[in-house]
């Protein structure tokens, strides 16, 4: 891997070319972006198409979510000047928490949980994940937000498929995503071919 290679045309979405696909089987997610974290610009250009929509509008935290959108959340923050919030599975954190029963992409039950005193009433959060596939694990992140009087200002992904789940919080949210719509209904079928 070229860690100094760029394409000379550095369009929205130019690094999604950097995921593997998954060589390992079902248990697996079906595409690994870790190769785009390690590319200095790949990942200055997905985290600045991320915040583009978000541009002027008042965010008081970023929130990512366990484990993943740490990685993205962690790096607007930096952007935005802005603390962080590490949304947890359950177990993780030993203080008092709030916790949120969820089901993951591969069809499992999870909980999920977030410190009751990061988010007082009003508070405005951007959350931020890897990926949003089916839609249960950001759905149960905005519910902790919001069960703690926190505003949802927003849902950033790298990809936010075409899901039920998906629809669902782009019809209820703020969203920013770094898919080119030609390249959409690639990814909701899970099919990684680079033009």
């Amino acid at each position: 891997m070229d860690l100094r290679r760029l394409p000379d045309a550095r369009e929205k979405g130019w690094y999604l070319a950097l995921m593997a696909p998954n060589v390992k089987g079902p248990h697996y997610a079906w595409l690994d972006p870790s190769r785009l974290y390690c590319h200095p610009q790949g990942l200055q250009d997905c985290v600045a198409d991320l915040l583009q929509p978000f541009r002027g509008d008042p965010i008081d935290l970023v929130a990512g979510i366990d484990a993943m959108g740490f990685i993205l959340g962690a790096a607007a923050a930096a952007v935005l000047q802005k603390g962080f919030l590490a949304i947890r599975k359950a177990g993780h954190l030993c203080v008092e928490t709030l916790a949120q029963p969820y089901t993951d992409y591969s069809g499992r039950q999870k909980l999920m949980e977030i410190r009751t005193d990061a988010v007082a009433p009003g508070l405005r959060v951007l959350l931020v994940d890897q990926w949003v596939e089916t839609g249960g694990t950001m759905r149960a992140a905005i519910e902790l937000v919001e069960r703690l009087g926190g505003v949802v200002a927003g849902v950033a992904a790298v990809c936010i498929e075409d899901s039920e789940g998906g629809r669902w919080i782009r019809q209820r949210y703020k969203c920013a995503h770094c898919v080119p719509p030609h390249l959409q209904p690639r990814f909701d079928r899970h099919q990684l071919a680079w033009p």
